[in-house]
Protein backbone atom coordinates (compact mmCIF):
# COMPACT_ATOMS: atom_id res chain seq x y z
CA UNK A 1 0.00 0.00 0.00
CA UNK A 2 2.77 2.70 0.81
CA UNK A 3 4.56 1.92 -2.49
CA UNK A 4 1.24 2.55 -4.22
CA UNK A 5 0.54 5.69 -2.77
CA UNK A 6 4.23 6.94 -3.09
CA UNK A 7 4.15 5.49 -7.02
CA UNK A 8 0.95 7.68 -7.48
CA UNK A 9 2.29 10.61 -5.62
CA UNK A 10 5.04 10.83 -8.05
CA UNK A 11 2.47 10.49 -11.18
CA UNK A 12 0.63 13.17 -9.55
CA UNK A 13 3.61 15.56 -8.87
CA UNK A 14 4.55 14.65 -12.44
CA UNK A 15 0.86 15.58 -14.04
CA UNK A 16 0.91 18.64 -12.20
CA UNK A 17 4.22 19.63 -13.35
CA UNK A 18 3.66 18.98 -17.03
CA UNK A 19 -0.12 20.89 -16.88
CA UNK A 20 1.32 23.92 -15.66
CA UNK A 21 4.41 24.01 -18.55
CA UNK A 22 1.52 22.88 -20.97
CA UNK A 23 -0.49 26.00 -20.05
CA UNK A 24 2.29 28.69 -20.01
CA UNK A 25 2.85 31.26 -22.83
CA UNK A 26 5.40 29.68 -25.67
CA UNK A 27 5.90 32.61 -27.27
CA UNK A 28 7.02 35.39 -24.14
CA UNK A 29 8.78 31.99 -22.56
CA UNK A 30 11.01 31.59 -25.90
CA UNK A 31 11.24 35.39 -25.92
CA UNK A 32 12.64 35.42 -22.15
CA UNK A 33 15.00 32.31 -22.87
CA UNK A 34 16.24 34.34 -25.76
CA UNK A 35 17.02 37.88 -23.45
CA UNK A 36 18.26 35.44 -20.68
CA UNK A 37 21.31 33.67 -22.63
CA UNK A 38 21.91 36.85 -24.54
CA UNK A 39 22.70 38.42 -21.05
CA UNK A 40 24.16 35.65 -19.89
CA UNK A 41 26.97 35.73 -22.70
CA UNK A 42 27.22 39.88 -22.76
CA UNK A 43 27.54 39.93 -19.07
CA UNK A 44 30.71 36.87 -18.94
CA UNK A 45 33.59 37.91 -19.30
CA UNK A 46 34.90 34.39 -20.49
CA UNK A 47 34.05 32.33 -23.15
CA UNK A 48 31.04 30.16 -22.89
CA UNK A 49 29.81 27.19 -25.19
CA UNK A 50 26.60 26.18 -25.87
CA UNK A 51 26.74 23.33 -23.25
CA UNK A 52 27.34 25.93 -20.42
CA UNK A 53 24.74 28.06 -21.42
CA UNK A 54 22.09 25.07 -21.62
CA UNK A 55 23.37 23.71 -18.25
CA UNK A 56 22.46 26.97 -16.74
CA UNK A 57 19.14 26.77 -17.49
CA UNK A 58 16.19 25.68 -15.39
CA UNK A 59 15.16 22.20 -14.95
CA UNK A 60 11.92 22.59 -16.59
CA UNK A 61 13.12 24.45 -19.22
CA UNK A 62 15.62 22.20 -19.88
CA UNK A 63 13.75 18.93 -19.38
CA UNK A 64 9.68 19.32 -18.48
CA UNK A 65 9.24 21.36 -21.39
CA UNK A 66 10.66 19.10 -24.11
CA UNK A 67 9.28 16.46 -23.00
CA UNK A 68 5.77 18.09 -22.64
CA UNK A 69 5.91 18.92 -26.37
CA UNK A 70 7.38 15.64 -27.08
CA UNK A 71 4.69 13.76 -25.73
CA UNK A 72 2.09 15.69 -27.52
CA UNK A 73 3.55 15.90 -31.02
CA UNK A 74 4.14 11.95 -30.17
CA UNK A 75 0.41 11.21 -29.90
CA UNK A 76 -0.32 13.58 -32.95
CA UNK A 77 1.08 10.67 -35.04
CA UNK A 78 -1.77 8.51 -33.95
CA UNK A 79 -4.62 11.18 -33.67
CA UNK A 80 -6.78 11.29 -36.96
CA UNK A 81 -6.44 14.61 -38.76
CA UNK A 82 -10.15 15.75 -38.68
CA UNK A 83 -9.73 15.80 -35.00
CA UNK A 84 -6.89 17.92 -35.26
CA UNK A 85 -8.70 19.77 -37.42
CA UNK A 86 -12.02 20.12 -35.20
CA UNK A 87 -9.28 21.25 -32.39
CA UNK A 88 -7.25 23.72 -33.89
CA UNK A 89 -10.97 25.33 -34.93
CA UNK A 90 -12.30 25.76 -31.67
CA UNK A 91 -8.64 26.45 -30.30
CA UNK A 92 -9.19 29.63 -32.67
CA UNK A 93 -12.71 30.15 -31.66
CA UNK A 94 -11.41 30.35 -28.06
CA UNK A 95 -8.70 33.09 -28.92
CA UNK A 96 -5.83 30.48 -28.69
CA UNK A 97 -5.56 30.37 -24.62
CA UNK A 98 -2.26 30.91 -24.03
CA UNK A 99 -0.96 30.29 -27.34
CA UNK A 100 -1.76 26.56 -27.09
CA UNK A 101 -1.22 24.50 -30.15
CA UNK A 102 -2.88 21.17 -30.84
CA UNK A 103 -0.03 18.78 -29.39
CA UNK A 104 0.62 20.92 -26.84
CA UNK A 105 -3.72 20.41 -25.92
CA UNK A 106 -3.20 16.63 -26.75
CA UNK A 107 -0.56 16.10 -24.39
CA UNK A 108 -2.66 18.57 -21.69
CA UNK A 109 -5.39 16.25 -22.00
CA UNK A 110 -3.58 13.05 -21.47
CA UNK A 111 -2.01 14.31 -18.15
CA UNK A 112 -4.80 15.32 -17.06
CA UNK A 113 -6.38 12.06 -17.92
CA UNK A 114 -3.77 10.54 -16.13
CA UNK A 115 -3.01 12.89 -13.03
CA UNK A 116 -6.80 12.46 -12.06
CA UNK A 117 -6.81 8.78 -12.53
CA UNK A 118 -4.04 8.27 -10.33
CA UNK A 119 -5.94 10.08 -8.04
CA UNK A 120 -8.90 8.33 -7.96
CA UNK A 121 -6.81 5.43 -7.43
CA UNK A 122 -5.14 7.08 -4.71
CA UNK A 123 -8.39 7.79 -3.26
CA UNK A 124 -10.17 4.64 -3.46
CA UNK A 125 -6.86 2.90 -1.88
CA UNK A 126 -6.38 5.23 1.19
CA UNK A 127 -9.73 6.70 1.61
CA UNK A 128 -12.21 3.67 0.43
CA UNK A 129 -10.44 1.02 2.09
CA UNK A 130 -13.24 -1.68 1.48
CA UNK A 131 -13.29 -0.97 -2.23
CA UNK A 132 -12.16 -4.24 -3.97
CA UNK A 133 -9.88 -4.43 -6.83
CA UNK A 134 -12.65 -3.84 -9.65
CA UNK A 135 -14.07 -1.03 -7.68
CA UNK A 136 -10.55 0.60 -7.82
CA UNK A 137 -10.27 0.29 -11.29
CA UNK A 138 -13.09 1.29 -12.62
CA UNK A 139 -12.54 4.33 -10.40
CA UNK A 140 -9.29 4.54 -12.14
CA UNK A 141 -11.14 4.17 -15.56
CA UNK A 142 -13.43 7.01 -14.84
CA UNK A 143 -10.92 9.44 -13.71
CA UNK A 144 -9.05 8.81 -16.61
CA UNK A 145 -12.29 9.79 -18.88
CA UNK A 146 -13.52 12.68 -16.63
CA UNK A 147 -9.80 13.98 -17.05
CA UNK A 148 -9.09 13.64 -20.64
CA UNK A 149 -12.75 14.99 -21.24
CA UNK A 150 -11.94 18.15 -18.76
CA UNK A 151 -9.96 20.07 -20.99
CA UNK A 152 -12.57 19.85 -23.83
CA UNK A 153 -15.43 21.30 -21.55
CA UNK A 154 -13.10 23.85 -20.38
CA UNK A 155 -12.66 24.84 -23.82
CA UNK A 156 -15.85 24.76 -25.09
CA UNK A 157 -16.73 27.39 -21.99
CA UNK A 158 -13.93 29.21 -22.98
CA UNK A 159 -15.72 29.56 -26.34
CA UNK A 160 -18.97 30.57 -25.18
CA UNK A 161 -17.67 33.05 -22.71
CA UNK A 162 -15.99 34.90 -25.28
CA UNK A 163 -18.61 34.75 -28.22
CA UNK A 164 -20.80 36.25 -25.39
CA UNK A 165 -18.39 39.12 -24.80
CA UNK A 166 -18.26 40.06 -28.38
CA UNK A 167 -21.51 40.12 -28.53
CA UNK A 168 -21.95 42.69 -26.01
CA UNK A 169 -19.42 44.84 -26.64
CA UNK A 170 -20.09 44.97 -30.34
CA UNK A 171 -23.26 48.09 -30.31
CA UNK A 172 -20.65 50.26 -28.27
CA UNK A 173 -17.97 49.23 -30.60
CA UNK A 174 -19.79 50.20 -33.57
CA UNK A 175 -21.27 53.39 -31.51
CA UNK A 176 -17.40 54.47 -31.50
CA UNK A 177 -16.15 53.33 -35.05
CA UNK A 178 -19.61 55.38 -36.05
CA UNK A 179 -18.26 58.27 -34.53
CA UNK A 180 -15.09 58.00 -35.44
CA UNK A 181 -15.58 57.43 -39.35
CA UNK A 182 -18.10 60.90 -38.77
CA UNK A 183 -15.17 62.60 -37.88
CA UNK A 184 -13.25 62.04 -40.69
CA UNK A 185 -11.75 59.37 -39.65
CA UNK A 186 -11.06 56.08 -42.17
CA UNK A 187 -12.11 53.25 -41.65
CA UNK A 188 -8.62 51.32 -40.54
CA UNK A 189 -8.17 54.24 -38.14
CA UNK A 190 -11.55 54.05 -36.81
CA UNK A 191 -10.68 50.27 -36.01
CA UNK A 192 -7.35 51.57 -34.14
CA UNK A 193 -9.25 53.51 -31.76
CA UNK A 194 -11.92 50.97 -30.96
CA UNK A 195 -8.74 48.50 -30.05
CA UNK A 196 -6.80 51.35 -28.09
CA UNK A 197 -10.19 51.82 -26.28
CA UNK A 198 -10.99 48.60 -24.82
CA UNK A 199 -9.02 45.64 -23.53
CA UNK A 200 -11.88 42.66 -24.69
CA UNK A 201 -11.97 39.92 -27.22
CA UNK A 202 -13.19 42.32 -29.41
CA UNK A 203 -10.91 45.03 -29.40
CA UNK A 204 -8.18 42.12 -29.75
CA UNK A 205 -10.27 41.14 -32.85
CA UNK A 206 -9.92 44.41 -34.49
CA UNK A 207 -6.44 44.83 -33.44
CA UNK A 208 -5.42 41.42 -35.34
CA UNK A 209 -7.65 42.93 -38.41
CA UNK A 210 -4.94 45.94 -38.21
CA UNK A 211 -1.99 44.37 -38.23
CA UNK A 212 -2.53 41.74 -40.83
CA UNK A 213 -3.86 44.36 -43.14
CA UNK A 214 -0.63 46.49 -42.14
CA UNK A 215 1.37 42.94 -43.36
CA UNK A 216 -0.31 43.17 -46.99
CA UNK A 217 -3.43 41.28 -46.50
CA UNK A 218 -6.09 42.87 -47.97
CA UNK A 219 -9.12 44.53 -45.35
CA UNK A 220 -11.71 42.00 -46.88
CA UNK A 221 -9.69 39.12 -46.18
CA UNK A 222 -8.71 40.32 -42.67
CA UNK A 223 -12.28 40.90 -41.79
CA UNK A 224 -13.35 37.76 -42.95
CA UNK A 225 -10.64 35.75 -41.12
CA UNK A 226 -12.06 37.83 -37.80
CA UNK A 227 -15.71 36.67 -38.73
CA UNK A 228 -14.78 33.34 -39.24
CA UNK A 229 -12.61 33.45 -36.29
CA UNK A 230 -15.74 34.49 -33.77
CA UNK A 231 -18.17 32.78 -35.28
CA UNK A 232 -21.24 34.27 -34.44
CA UNK A 233 -24.10 35.85 -36.62
CA UNK A 234 -23.64 39.02 -35.76
CA UNK A 235 -19.81 39.92 -36.46
CA UNK A 236 -20.47 37.40 -39.67
CA UNK A 237 -23.48 40.24 -41.12
CA UNK A 238 -21.62 43.03 -39.79
CA UNK A 239 -18.20 42.06 -41.86
CA UNK A 240 -20.78 40.99 -44.80
CA UNK A 241 -22.48 44.44 -44.88
CA UNK A 242 -18.69 46.25 -44.58
CA UNK A 243 -17.21 44.35 -47.78
CA UNK A 244 -20.47 45.42 -49.38
CA UNK A 245 -20.40 48.32 -48.55
CA UNK A 246 -16.27 49.27 -49.80
CA UNK A 247 -17.41 47.25 -52.92
CA UNK A 248 -20.28 49.59 -53.74
CA UNK A 249 -19.31 52.75 -52.71
CA UNK A 250 -21.61 53.41 -49.78
CA UNK A 251 -21.57 55.68 -47.33
CA UNK A 252 -19.10 53.85 -44.22
CA UNK A 253 -20.87 56.02 -41.47
CA UNK A 254 -24.56 55.63 -42.53
CA UNK A 255 -23.90 51.86 -42.69
CA UNK A 256 -21.86 51.28 -39.34
CA UNK A 257 -24.89 53.91 -37.63
CA UNK A 258 -27.68 51.50 -38.99
CA UNK A 259 -25.49 48.42 -38.23
CA UNK A 260 -25.36 49.78 -34.38
CA UNK A 261 -29.08 49.98 -34.25
CA UNK A 262 -29.86 46.84 -34.96
CA UNK A 263 -27.11 45.10 -33.04
CA UNK A 264 -28.27 47.31 -29.94
CA UNK A 265 -31.61 46.02 -30.47
CA UNK A 266 -30.42 42.35 -30.56
CA UNK A 267 -28.71 42.68 -27.50
CA UNK A 268 -31.88 44.24 -25.84
CA UNK A 269 -33.93 41.13 -26.74
CA UNK A 270 -31.29 38.90 -25.81
CA UNK A 271 -31.06 40.30 -22.73
CA UNK A 272 -34.89 40.21 -22.43
CA UNK A 273 -34.63 36.28 -23.54
CA UNK A 274 -32.25 35.84 -20.60
CA UNK A 275 -34.74 37.41 -18.33
CA UNK A 276 -37.51 35.48 -19.43
CA UNK A 277 -35.10 32.11 -18.63
CA UNK A 278 -34.42 33.49 -14.79
CA UNK A 279 -37.80 32.17 -12.95
CA UNK A 280 -37.36 28.36 -15.07
CA UNK A 281 -33.12 28.66 -13.36
CA UNK A 282 -34.43 29.25 -10.11
CA UNK A 283 -36.71 26.51 -9.96
CA UNK A 284 -33.97 23.77 -9.73
CA UNK A 285 -32.16 25.69 -6.25
CA UNK A 286 -35.59 25.86 -5.30
CA UNK A 287 -36.90 22.47 -5.34
CA UNK A 288 -33.49 20.95 -3.80
CA UNK A 289 -32.54 23.72 -0.93
CA UNK A 290 -35.63 26.27 -0.54
CA UNK A 291 -38.93 24.17 -0.71
CA UNK A 292 -37.11 21.18 1.62
CA UNK A 293 -35.79 23.43 3.99
CA UNK A 294 -39.42 25.52 4.47
CA UNK A 295 -41.08 22.21 4.61
CA UNK A 296 -38.68 20.78 7.56
CA UNK A 297 -39.32 24.03 9.65
CA UNK A 298 -43.07 23.95 8.88
CA UNK A 299 -43.50 20.23 9.71
CA UNK A 300 -41.46 19.49 12.50
CA UNK A 301 -43.40 21.01 14.99
CA UNK A 302 -46.60 19.30 13.42
CA UNK A 303 -44.82 16.29 13.58
CA UNK A 304 -43.54 16.58 16.66
CA UNK A 305 -46.75 17.31 18.29
CA UNK A 306 -48.55 14.14 16.87
CA UNK A 307 -45.76 12.13 18.35
CA UNK A 308 -46.12 13.11 21.54
CA UNK A 309 -49.88 12.88 21.80
CA UNK A 310 -49.50 9.14 21.43
CA UNK A 311 -52.20 9.06 18.68
CA UNK A 312 -49.59 6.31 16.63
CA UNK A 313 -49.04 4.20 19.99
CA UNK A 314 -45.90 6.29 20.74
Amino acid sequence: MLVIVIIVGVILAVAFTLVIIGIRNPQVQTERLIDDRLDTISQSSEQLDLEQIEMSQPFSERVMLPIARRLGEFAIRFTPQNWLTSVSRKLELAGSPSRLDPSTYLSLQFVCAIGLGALMILVSSVLLNTTSLGGKILFSILGFFLGFFLPQIYLSMMITRRQKSVRRALPDALDLLTICVEAGLGFDAAMVKVSEKWESPLSNAFSRVIQEIQLGKLRREALKDMANNIDITEMTSFVAIVIQSEMLGVSMAKVLRIQSDQMRVKRRQMAEEEAHKTPIKMLIPMVLLIFPSLLLVLMTPAVISIMQSGLFGG
